[in-house]
């Protein structure tokens, strides 16, 4: 299994997975012409992609999924919830309706979607396994609950969101309401409660630790790197950093 981000932050989200023949793409923030320029600088067609999995419908992770998905054929997985918040999926689009609570097989990768605290009609986040490995993805989550850390146990790699330090977003120029949803117990997780939910889960297998949708206004990556290894006893540059423009290249679990 391996595994690379196409760009993560507040204007575009989307991760790769691959294992076997399938390739899935968590969330699609990019419009069909820049998401083939991102997959062509990891070494991929848009026709390598077998379906999208879609979190929730904020637009920086769902902005570009139907057009996608109607350019090239993707087929879109999604629970009913984040459905119907849709305006406009498209006709001639192949939907498929995931329970938040329920596993699901696509093609050579099981699908393990949760639910997590969002300003959201229905998001989920997901863990995603071969048989062998498994990835745990946990982005847009406002604080941790007990049912998050049972589903990110023993995971081999962990993409984690580490959106704002908590000082530096309160001192910054957000607007107070801005800030009290993004700070708030339905908005994203900071750095202190990114490392929270790491020390409470089991770390002994991680072989990859990724902190993923930093605030590019409130957050720095070497903050974040260092709530992170702190909790794991590493060195600060061990800590992967997926970025906005660039994501982060391919990682072999």
């Amino acid at each position: 299994m391996r595994f690379a981000s196409l760009g993560s932050g507040s204007r575009g989200n989307a991760l790769l997975v691959e294992a076997g023949n399938t390739c899935l793409l968590v969330d699609a923030g990019f419009g069909p012409r820049e998401m083939s320029r991102r997959l062509e600088r990891l070494g991929l067609t848009a026709d390598a992609v077998d379906a999208v999995l879609v979190t929730h419908e904020h637009s920086d992770h769902i902005g570009g999924v139907f057009a996608c998905a109607r350019r090239f054929g993707w087929a879109v997985l999604l629970t009913h919830g984040t459905l119907a918040a849709c305006a406009d999926t498209g006709a001639d689009t192949r939907i498929t309706i995931i329970d938040s609570h329920e596993s699901a097989s696509v093609g050579d990768i099981c699908v393990h979607p949760f639910p997590v605290p969002h300003d959201a009609r229905e998001p989920v986040q997901f863990t995603l396994a071969d048989g062998a490995r498994r990835l745990g993805v946990l982005t847009d989550a406002g604080h941790v609950t007990p049912h998050m850390v049972a589903m990110l146990e023993a995971c081999d790699a962990l993409v984690l969101e580490c959106n704002h330090d908590t000082a530096m977003l309160g001192q910054g120029r957000y607007p107070q309401a801005l800030k009290r949803r993004i700070g708030g117990p339905w908005g994203h997780l900071d750095n202190a409660a990114a490392a929270s939910l790491l020390s409470q889960i089991g770390a002994e297998k991680l072989q990859h630790v990724v902190a993923a949708h930093l605030s590019e206004e409130n957050n720095s990556p070497a903050l974040a790197q260092a709530a992170l290894s702190a909790v794991l006893g590493c060195t600060q540059d061990w800590i992967g950093i997926a970025t906005q423009d660039e994501g982060f290249s391919w990682r072999e679990i």
